[in-house]
């Protein structure tokens, strides 16, 4: 916790609520901090010292001097829809979400994350439009032929069901990046419900993410951290490091930033440590997106879009001729 909110002090709305509530009209707001961390709730009080935000449960006590910005929630619940004209720009959408509640945020794009199944293990993926088309990591199908994936739908009781379907396609795969394009076959009754990607690479160090997935095959398992390196270099690739935790069940699910949209794919984590999980950052993602017919599958081709022979190495280190 920053140094900014440890001087926040937590008081009881009980006792507050009676003497605020005739001095201002409640407002929903979105309280964007010096820190960098927002918050949003109902606006009981402001004056030129303090600001009394009710978040539900408590009333936080700002200083005026830490907050940077304030806006009505109504401006953020629009979303801007952007999709591509063309057949590879639409395979996705980006969107300029609002900010919200990390179990707002939860409730609401959880059900674009599935569990991806193979003859030899266990992953994650989500889907990115309502034509079924599923992200993964390659490492989760490789050598693979046969993909099923769940989804998990909400009944009448608005209880969580699984929704298992078989004969998924796998449509392109680059290793390099380990990402894998699959899509889910449509069946009546059963709805897509698609993420957003992020549309720029705007995170810092210290934001909160969080990454919805199935470590270990714990079905639909949260966990929430911050951005502790956006670009981490393995082997020639950057990565994003985060605190929230990867581990193995994991791979191919999405990374989430603070408005709900696609910022990583997760894929790895260092082995006997905690909190050092990394991500495959969105540019990559996308680059993969909109040239993935150059990675295009074909399981009848054993050199299909990523097998390539090296080049001949050199043997003859003597003095070349004049």
């Amino acid at each position: 916790m920053s140094s900014t909110a440890t001087r926040f002090r937590i008081i009881s709305a009980a006792f507050l609520l009676p003497f605020l509530l005739p001095t201002t009209g409640m407002s929903a707001e979105v309280v964007e901090l010096r820190s960098g961390h927002k918050i949003m709730g109902d606006v009981l009080k402001a004056d030129t010292s303090l600001l009394y935000v009710d978040i539900g449960v408590d009333v936080l006590k700002i200083p005026m001097e830490e907050v940077k910005s304030r806006r009505p929630v109504e401006q953020e619940e629009k979303i801007e829809e952007v999709k591509g004209q063309t057949e590879t720009e639409s395979l996705y959408m980006t969107a300029t979400l609002p900010d919200k509640g990390l179990k707002e945020l939860v409730e609401q794009f959880g059900k674009g994350v599935v569990l991806i199944e193979t003859p030899s293990g266990l992953g994650s993926g989500f889907i990115i439009n309502e034509d079924g088309y599923c992200i993964t990591n390659y490492h989760v199908v490789e050598q693979e032929t046969r993909v099923a994936v769940t989804l998990f739908q909400r009944n009448e009781r608005n209880e969580f069901a699984r929704q298992r379907i078989s004969d998924v396609k796998i449509l392109a795969l680059n290793p390099y990046f380990d990402l894998a394009l699959l899509q889910i076959p449509k069946r009546e009754g059963i709805p897509f419900h698609p993420v957003y990607i992020a549309e720029s690479e705007d995170y810092r160090e210290g934001d909160d993410v969080f990454a919805i997935g199935n470590p270990h095959g714990l079905e639909r398992s949260v966990s929430q951290g911050i951005v502790s390196t956006r670009n981490r270099n393995f082997q020639g690739i950057v990565y994003i490091q985060t605190t929230a935790q990867i581990n193995p069940g994991n791979s191919g699910g999405p990374l989430f930033n603070e408005r709900g949209e696609v910022m990583g794919v997760t894929n790895m984590k260092l082995q006997f440590a905690e909190g050092l999980g990394f991500a495959i950052p969105v540019a990559y993602l996308k680059h993969f997106l909109d040239n993935y017919d150059a990675f295009a599958f074909d399981e009848k081709n054993p050199n299909t879009g990523y097998h390539y022979l090296d080049p001949p190495e050199r043997t003859d280190f003597g003095e070349l001729p004049r």
